[in-house]
């Protein structure tokens, strides 16, 4: 028993000090005799966002660090500064405008553009991100101010790990990577899909504290087959059409490869808004050997699972027994469906039962097994049926119990469609989850009205408040930063060697228990919008836990207490001060 017990405190011991060392490594942990002090001065301590405080540096520390008369003689706290932001914020006339005054407030004073970030998240998330980050990536080439992350072309190929060395970071942690051919629902947007992986990472740190120190965006620029915009003289990327085959392979390859030899095998790869040509076909070809997932695919198929599993709570049923119809069979259903069969399975069907209930709709119709144009991804849910062209005429068919909607097509779920989903169901879920707003299936209130308030509803972009006749209905974002940042945490976290789909399950799941009845009472089948930062660290426990399941973590033992573990870790928006502790001499 006593050695048992010696070991055991050993390995307590030993995790406590890889816990210290890792703080302090990250600026977490002042030990006795360490220096707070940057080694930046002067007008390039001012100059760097990740220093750089404002008026909010004392009058010694500006005295200490060389700064003194180059700001004006004001101090003030970090809360003045936020109020100060938003007074500047709520002076822009459009969203785009304040998207702007936000990077450059980035750009400016990280830890003041997080703060404001993290206390006014609810009303920031759609300026930082959807809908406005599309409309942002459209105009990238005239906003480009200053540079974000890294731009690597196809004519850098044999030279990428020489350019990630220009990185000035060398604890990279997450590297958020695009090739900017499906840009949300507006398709590609080559080198100007930039504003994706920046908005992505700025909600690592937003919604889960993630450093962003650790965060590396990065746009890969092969080309552009919008001919628009290659003729576009604003336009920054190549002006060539897209390279594809083998030396577009070639290229992934080598960049995946130069990240990890560069930043450490566990290094995270999140892919993001690439063609569904390439989406599976390389998280296929990634998911074993490297630390990877596809926010598009596994991220959209988790945070829309667990809204699904949200409005069971309101439905009073299980998930077996549903009938999905999905429009759109891209990257984004496809992996909702597949995550569907998962949880399916596990709650006791074979996995022909699960897919047995699922219909996918693509561009030219019913999935069926005549077809002779499908994907093997696609096949898995091919039925034995006529391939029906119109969605109404399908849900009039297949009688489902939830329709759901990623296609990026616009006003597709019709009066006639949702008045059919009532019909046949005393609370139909309907989720429009197409990005941005202008291509959403339906809106909220089209939603409501149509089913005559009874359905269970969702969107990807926001919606308002809607009442009529009695009833309150706050419509519920299915908002993938409820998954990607709380994934990405847990992983990091724990380090583990990969990501399957069972760490988005278990997301997920986690994710639609912490729904409110108060939530529900009103239709909303996700938390608040302003808890994200608490549910991200619940939902990255229920990661690490699984991971430990696995056996895919690699930091080791594992911790006692995996809430405080993670919170041990967490980024802090706080200033920090630069004035060095002193101390006197004993007197002789």
């Amino acid at each position: 028993m006593e050695d048992c017990h010696s070991t055991g405190v050993a390995a307590a011991t030993m995790l406590q000090k890889r816990v210290q060392m890792k703080a302090f490594s990250e600026g977490k942990l002042q030990v006795p005799g360490s220096l707070s002090v940057p080694e930046r001065h002067g007008i390039d301590l001012l100059r760097e966002p990740s220093l750089n405080k404002g008026m909010g540096m004392t009058l010694q520390e500006r005295q200490v660090l060389g700064v003194h008369g180059l700001l004006p003689p004001c101090f003030v706290d970090q809360q003045t500064q936020v109020d100060r932001c938003l007074r500047h914020l709520n002076d822009k006339p459009t969203s785009l405008e304040k998207y702007i005054y936000l990077c450059s407030l980035q750009d400016r004073n990280e830890r003041l553009f997080f703060r404001l970030l993290n206390d006014h998240l609810e009303e920031l998330m759609p300026i930082i991100y959807t809908p406005t980050v599309g409309l942002a990536c459209q105009k990238y080439g005239v906003l480009f101010r200053r540079p974000r992350g890294l731009f690597i072309t196809i004519h850098d190929k044999g030279h990428i790990y020489d350019i990630l060395k220009n990185w000035p970071v060398k604890n990279v942690k997450a590297v958020c990577f695009t090739d900017g051919e499906r840009i949300l629902g507006l398709g590609d947007l080559g080198c100007q899909g930039m504003g994706i992986p920046v908005g992505k990472l700025a909600l690592y740190t937003g919604c889960a504290a993630i450093n962003p120190q650790y965060c590396l965006p990065v746009t890969l620029d092969v080309g552009t087959n919008n001919e628009e915009l290659r003729n576009d003289p604003m336009y920054i990327g190549l002006r060539q059409p897209r390279v594809t085959g083998d030396q577009y392979d070639e290229f992934i390859d080598e960049f995946i490869t130069a990240c990890k030899a560069r930043y450490g095998s566990s290094v995270l790869m999140h892919f993001e808004d690439f063609g569904n040509q390439h989406a599976f076909r390389l998280l296929t070809k990634y998911l074993d050997n490297t630390c990877c997932f596809n926010d598009d695919i596994q991220g959209t198929a988790s945070v829309a699972l667990a809204g699904i599993l949200g409005s069971l709570r309101i439905t009073k049923n299980k998930i077996t027994d549903h009938k999905f119809v999905f429009l759109g069979a891209g990257e984004a259903n496809l992996g909702i469906a597949e995550l569907i069969t998962l949880k399916m399975v596990k709650e006791g069907i074979s996995i022909q039962e699960a897919r047995d209930r699922i219909f996918m709709m693509d561009s030219r119709g019913l999935i069926v097994k005549s077809r002779t144009d499908l994907t093997k991804h696609k096949v898995h849910f091919a039925k034995d049926l006529e391939c029906l062209k119109d969605l109404e005429a399908v849900v009039k068919l297949v009688k489902p119990t939830a329709l759901i909607g990623a296609a990026a097509a616009p006003k597709a779920f019709t009066k006639k469609i949702i008045e059919e989903m009532s019909k046949n169901n005393k609370k139909p879920v309907i989720f429009a989850l197409s990005n941005p707003t202008s291509k959403s299936e339906c809106t909220a209130e089209e939603c409501y009205k149509w089913s005559k308030n009874k359905a269970v509803f969702a969107s990807g972009s926001p919606f308002p408040r809607y009442e009529a006749d009695g009833h309150v209905f706050e419509p519920g974002q299915g908002n993938n930063a409820y998954i990607f940042p709380a994934v990405a945490l847990g992983v990091m976290c724990c380090g583990s060697i990969k990501i399957p789909d069972e760490l988005f399950l278990a997301a997920a799941e986690k994710l639609s228990s912490l729904v409110s009845e108060q939530d529900l009472a009103v239709g909303r089948v996700y938390p608040r919008l302003k808890d994200i930062q608490e549910c991200s660290v619940l939902v990255s426990c229920a990661v690490i836990e699984k991971a430990y399941e696995m056996n895919l973590a690699t930091v080791l033992p594992k911790p006692p207490n995996l809430e405080s573990f993670v919170r041990s870790q967490l980024y802090s928006t706080t200033y920090r001060s630069y004035v060095p502790e002193t101390y006197d001499y004993p007197s002789s």
